[in-house]
């Protein structure tokens, strides 16, 4: 993806009047800088953004599928009506630990359960196990799972429940046909069925960093 500087003026425009320093997300992002995390969180601005979507739906219980070190977890957590619950799921459990320590440093009043494994079996375990269906679900995990973790995930759902997905536009390359790596060729599988899909309306808002992507919104209507 490229950089663009007017891109990025433009979102750190935006950060500087709406997204104020805050001591607890930004030791999240040294603590997984640190213990070398890649740094593909979700930008401070899609960041407040996400919380403020949640706190709109006022949602109890979340949904996450890929956690990294905790920092789209923390917006979502703090964006629940207390006494709400999170459950994010992350493969790597070097990530999940990480991230367990960073949540803890954060998040009060809700619970926060990280649980390590592959998502598209949790997911399958989880329906099967008759878990109370979620409020908002948001993925942010492997591209080419995209499309799958949808299917899997509407299960754990009801009517109103809001699904959101980050990088479903790869700075545009889900336009090109075909798509030019696996991940676009993922974010393009999984927007051509979230569009399709009977029991969703949804859209995608760009979202700009120093590139554009997206983030998908939608709400299960049945």
């Amino acid at each position: 993806m490229r950089d663009d500087p007017h891109l990025a003026r433009i979102d750190a425009y935006v950060e500087q009047l709406f997204v104020p320093a805050d001591p607890a997300l930004d030791a999240n992002l040294r603590r997984a800088e640190a213990a070398g995390l890649p740094s593909i969180q979700v930008s401070p601005v899609e960041g407040k953004l996400i919380g403020l979507l949640v706190r709109l739906s006022g949602a109890r219980r979340a949904l996450e599928i890929g956690t990294l070190g905790g920092y789209s977890t923390t917006w979502i957590a703090r964006a629940l009506v207390p006494g709400g619950v999170v459950v994010t799921l992350e493969l790597d459990p070097h990530h999940a630990e990480v991230a367990r320590h960073s949540i803890a440093a954060a998040v009060d009043g809700v619970t926060v359960d990280v649980r390590v494994g592959r998502a598209d079996e949790a997911l399958q375990a989880m329906a099967a196990s008759g878990e109370l269906p979620f409020d908002v679900v948001f993925i942010d995990a492997d591209k080419p799972g995209y499309a799958r973790y949808l299917e899997l995930v509407l299960p754990l759902t009801r009517p109103g429940t809001l699904i959101l997905a980050d990088n479903v536009l790869r700075d545009g390359a889900v336009a090109d046909e075909p798509p030019p790596d696996a991940n676009a060729a993922g974010a393009h599988a999984f927007n051509r069925a979230l569009a399709a899909h009977p029991r969703l309306e949804a859209v995608i808002l760009p979202v700009i960093r120093d590139y554009v992507d997206g983030l998908a919104l939608a709400i299960v209507t049945g």
